[in-house]
């Protein structure tokens, strides 16, 4: 049976980074890459909403995604799904990169000098240098492939023996699994582009497969929910007062202790409380379940078409842009996916849609 709480983990969560972007493009807290402050405003308070989901909004779905791969491999051979995340997965980041999102790519180098870097350059070299440009917030399926191609190979030798010693994970463990959580934050992080987070992200991925999958270990969450939810409360209010000001993306901030404590009980907290409150479905859930991929794909190019059209040339004033910025990055979205989801081949490229 479905466990629709994943489902509504999943939309709910590109939701909030839906919104995340909006913000992360006007902040002024000196993250690079993007517009940047726009307000006359002293400090911006409300930018404090980055620093707030930021640890834990990726980790909660590298979680979710390790358990669904579980989920799907318990009816489905290794074969199907190497297929099945291949398609969904590696091609809307490779092929759907030249296919699409050079236009994305056209976008994030206009938000610095780089296209005009690009003037003189044969028009082939630009073009794949804008499809590069395009990843954007495509990393994580990119991330999401390659752990997913390791999972094949790691159950050929574990044979399922460490999944069922997952089961046994009881409350303290959970606890106490905050120290590889904090060790796993320290390795295989890529220098410059910060997202790629092949430790932690991959250590939370493989638990979610090895552990979270198990019901039995669910239910433990559901029932001590609030055990786990107050110390991430806690420790996001400190991590929030420690650091609101710093760029919290990157190397000090998002290697210490109370950044990584705080999104591993945030993630506890969050399953346990979406288990014992959210598994419900209706009309709304099963929109955003349908459209949720296209959202995430696409949210971006929407921000980004305001941030250079009207933001950056100074037609439009702050209190516009943040409101033009949250629309396009919900609706674009929708009208993109709805018209490239209709076109046959395309929609593989850009989408992994079969049919």
């Amino acid at each position: 049976m479905r466990k629709k709480y994943l489902d509504n983990i999943r939309w709910m969560t590109v939701v909030l980074v839906v919104i995340y972007h909006v913000l992360y493009m006007y902040n002024a807290e000196g993250v690079a890459g993007v517009i940047g402050k726009i307000t006359d405003l002293k400090v911006q308070y409300y930018d404090v909403y980055q620093y707030v989901v930021y640890p834990w909004f990726m980790c909660i779905l590298f979680m979710v995604s390790g358990i669904s791969s579980r989920l799907y491999l318990e009816k489905h051979s290794g074969k199907e799904f190497a297929k099945s995340r291949t398609r969904k997965l590696l091609v809307p980041s490779t092929i759907g990169l030249l296919a699409f999102q050079f236009i994305q790519g056209y976008f994030n180098m206009s938000m610095g000098e780089g296209i005009e870097m690009l003037k003189g350059t044969p028009a082939p070299i630009a073009f794949l240098i804008m499809s590069v440009s395009g990843i954007g917030v495509l990393w994580y399926i990119q991330t999401l492939w390659i752990f997913s191609m390791l999972l094949l190979l790691f159950r050929k030798l574990e044979k399922d023996r460490l999944w069922k010693i997952g089961e046994k994970m009881n409350v303290l463990a959970m606890i106490l699994f905050v120290v590889p959580v904090f060790a796993a934050g320290q390795i295989l992080n890529t220098p410059i582009i910060c997202v790629y987070r092949f430790g932690l992200y991959g250590l939370l991925f493989f638990l979610g497969y090895f552990v979270f999958s198990h019901d039995e270990v669910i239910e433990r969450l559901k029932k001590y929910f609030v055990l786990f939810l107050i110390p991430a409360i806690i420790l996001g209010i400190l991590f929030c007062i420690a650091n609101f000001g710093k760029v919290y993306a990157d190397a000090p901030v998002n290697r210490t202790p109370v950044f990584l404590a705080y999104a591993w009980f945030a993630c506890l907290s969050i399953l346990g409380g979406m288990a014992k409150f959210g598994d419900f479905e209706n009309r709304f859930t099963r929109f955003m379940n349908r459209y949720n991929f296209g959202l995430y794909v696409f949210h971006y190019l929407g921000i980004s078409m305001v941030a250079i059209l009207l933001v950056k040339p100074g037609i439009i004033s702050a209190i516009p842009a943040y409101i033009l910025s949250t629309i396009a990055a919900f609706t674009i979205p929708f009208i993109l996916y709805g018209i490239i989801s209709g076109i046959p081949v395309y929609r593989w490229m850009v989408l992994g849609i079969k049919k």
